[in-house]
């Protein structure tokens, strides 16, 4: 380990003219304003660098009385990294006392909120630093403490209050004119209350701001997420946000969800529910999956085995019908030829094509009347997979076909999210907390925002 020498540059620089003289080199290389550069040195694998501001007179933020210097004493920060090592940030804070004995102010030391905040472990740049590389990097902590040679915990309770500050600016939730709603799973352990030292409800419900900027691109922005799936929870969070964040949106995405659906009834009466065209359309994959093995069982009394006609053409099925080669139709061909009573299974996928053409058609007015067909014919289909489809597209007829008035909007933007939420939580190996989940994944899908540059 090597002592902090006086910085060779500042030694050598022709405008230091005596031992009270700074280097201007050396601060720009360090840069904190009104701070310079004193001492350089090592310590391990550690760049050390000393800095202090210069003497001035100070008065009594008391009495106004001018301050008798009381000298300096060392704090040692974390800073960024810097040269691919980490920085230890010696500050020599000055320190005064008053000299008005009857002055309830006594003696104080030097502070500064540009470099760290009181009592702190990190500079505040070293926390920003930590911040971006979270948002912007998908970095974990236990990476970033190794980068700046301290320990996760030091880092997480130095980041921790600038996200809860940017997570409580309620003018994030300002001009939402799209909201998009989903759930998912966030931990697979015991629901046991968090009261009771549990992690809560396994599932979380994700508000996600769809709002297209002026040139129609969505934002797909995470305004926040609660405890718990159900109509209720949407509903209060919404209660919660005020009347006018309720009367800005206009459109509100969702999956078949009914909860959801009762609670965009219920808070935003003036909005425009759509139902989400990938669930839709999954739907009717599902319910062509289904009769496939039905008619499985029917014919051959069994699951699906390898060398069966239809389960052979199981990943058919789920495909498009003007992506299907040559060969695969031949294949389909022959797997429906097989047995007349796979003619089901052919009906069955006609059916879903025919909702998929809906979405495809480049005229919206067009795929309106297809979807508005498909709405009238399918519930009457003497296939019980297919009219059940249609029955529930029938309760949804509303939201099914607003899709095309609504410039097709869609809940695409909320799974992007969720796969970046998919995503950070496998980096950090799984979380216990919710709340510092919650200000992670608020972090990383944009619903914080600060001025910081």
């Amino acid at each position: 380990m090597s002592e902090p020498t006086a910085c060779p540059a500042a030694r050598s620089c022709p405008d230091r003219l005596d031992a009270t003289s700074y280097c201007d080199r050396c601060d720009v290389l360090v840069g904190l304003d009104g701070f310079h550069v004193v001492e350089v040195g090592q310590q391990g694998d550690r760049l050390l660098v000393v800095v202090e501001s210069a003497a001035a007179v100070t008065g009594c933020g008391r009495c106004g009385a001018v301050a008798a210097s009381r000298g300096r004493r060392d704090v040692v920060l974390v800073d960024g990294p810097c040269f691919g090592r980490p920085v230890q940030l010696v500050w020599r804070k000055r320190t005064w006392r008053c000299a008005q004995p009857l002055c309830p102010a006594r003696s104080w030391t030097e502070q500064h909120e540009g470099v760290a905040r009181p009592r702190a472990l990190l500079t505040r740049r070293a926390c920003w630093w930590a911040i971006g590389q979270l948002r912007r990097e998908h970095a974990s902590v236990a990476g970033i403490a190794r980068q700046l040679g301290t320990s996760w915990r030091t880092v997480w309770r130095a980041i921790a209050p600038l996200l809860q500050e940017m997570a409580a600016d309620q003018t994030r939730f300002a001009d939402v004119t799209s909201l998009g709603v989903d759930e998912h799973v966030w931990h697979h352990v015991s629901t046991k209350p968090v009261q009771d030292g549990g992690r809560g409800p396994k599932e979380l419900t994700g508000m996600v701001d769809l709002t297209r900027d002026q040139h129609g691109r969505v934002r797909a922005r995470l305004l926040d997420l609660v405890p718990g799936r159900s109509g209720k929870v949407y509903s209060d969070w919404l209660q919660q946000r005020g009347e006018a964040f309720r009367a800005a949106v206009q459109v509100a995405t969702l999956d078949p969800f009914h909860g959801y659906k009762n609670a965009i009834d219920d808070q935003l009466a003036d909005a425009t529910a759509v139902l989400d065209a990938f669930h839709v359309v999954k739907l009717g994959t599902d319910a062509v999956d289904h009769v496939r093995r039905r008619v499985q069982q029917d014919t051959l009394g069994h699951r699906g085995r390898k060398g069966d006609p239809l389960y052979g053409i199981r990943t058919i099925l789920r495909a498009g019908a003007e992506k299907l080669t040559d060969r695969q139709r031949a294949r389909f061909d022959r797997a429906l030829a097989a047995d007349e009573r796979h003619l089901e299974v052919a009906v069955a996928w006609s059916c879903a094509q025919r909702l998929r053409a809906a979405y495809q058609h480049p005229d919206p007015g067009q795929g309106k009347q297809i979807a508005a067909a498909v709405v009238e014919s399918f519930p009457t289909c003497p296939i019980p997979e297919i009219a059940r489809l249609g029955r529930t597209l029938k309760q949804c007829r509303a939201a099914f076909l607003a899709y095309f008035d609504t410039g097709r909007s869609s809940n695409g933007g909320t799974e992007a999210v969720n796969g970046l939420i998919e995503l950070h939580r496998r980096i950090a190996r799984g979380f216990r907390n919710r709340d510092n989940y919650r200000l992670r994944m608020l972090l990383i899908a944009g619903g914080l925002t600060s001025s910081h540059p």
